[in-house]
């Protein structure tokens, strides 16, 4: 161990395909070397690990859980001695890159004011293969996160977003919990210009992905989309 460890940030698969597929080989050497992890959820990091090494050494781990629940009460400083007496961390994602759309930017944050070394790992993110399919205007764009759920004010984001991507041509880009993604294509369609494109990209990374970019008003008549309870990234431009 050197005199303080490095917090390195694990990217994952988006769905249930093989690790290897998507992960580079420098990734897995790393993370075999790791036994300290900071992960969304148990279970998911413990079968990620297992696919990455079958025999890799799961009791012999530790586990902190960085999710919704735990957030509010987290202990950063905790992880941070880890770091300090001089233990490699790994900040593993559930799904895609740590810290974008994904809890653990606050505990980065702390790394740097310990004078920590941050490493991220390279692996696949939804918003940017999502982004790089869509043909829209790759150098200036934004990502919203999570829209607002009260109708009216979602109507009211659709509609600012759309003029924002008119007026400075720039690419928005936004997610849904997969079980309201059929309400928000549907308000999309409802609301915005019959102009105005839309990809719609499904499963990103897996065998089932679909990525597709129509006018509204040509989505308004295609009949082939299937977005319900599957993880969906929508881009307006």
């Amino acid at each position: 161990m050197s005199a303080v460890g490095k917090l390195f940030l694990l990217p994952t698969p988006l769905g249930e395909n093989a690790p290897m597929e998507v992960i580079p080989i420098y990734n897995t050497e790393i993370i075999r070397g790791l036994r300290i992890f900071v992960v969304e959820q148990l279970r998911t990091a413990r079968r990620f690990l297992r696919k990455i090494d079958p025999q890799f050494p799961i009791d012999e781990a530790i586990f902190v859980e960085l999710n919704e629940h735990t957030i509010e009460n987290f202990d950063y400083n905790a992880v941070i001695q880890y770091l300090l007496k001089g233990n490699d961390v790994g900040l593993l994602s559930e799904a895609g890159l740590p810290c974008v759309a994904d809890p653990g930017n606050a505990m980065v944050a702390l790394a740097h004011e310990k004078n920590i070394e941050v490493c991220p790992l390279v692996g696949p993110s939804s918003l940017m293969l999502a982004l790089m399919a869509s043909g829209m205007n790759g150098q200036n764009f934004v990502f919203h996160g999570y829209l607002p759920r009260e109708k009216d004010k979602l109507k009211e984001k659709i509609v600012a977003m759309e003029n924002i991507s008119i007026k400075y041509h720039q690419t928005q880009i936004f997610i849904e919990a997969p079980y309201r993604n059929v309400q928000l294509f549907d308000l999309l369609l409802n609301t915005c210009r019959p102009d105005t494109l839309l990809c719609i990209a499904t499963n990103i990374s897996l065998e089932t992905q679909t990525i597709k970019t129509l006018s509204v008003s040509q989505w308004k008549k295609y009949k082939n989309i299937d977005i319900h309870k599957k993880p969906t990234v929508f881009i307006l431009g």
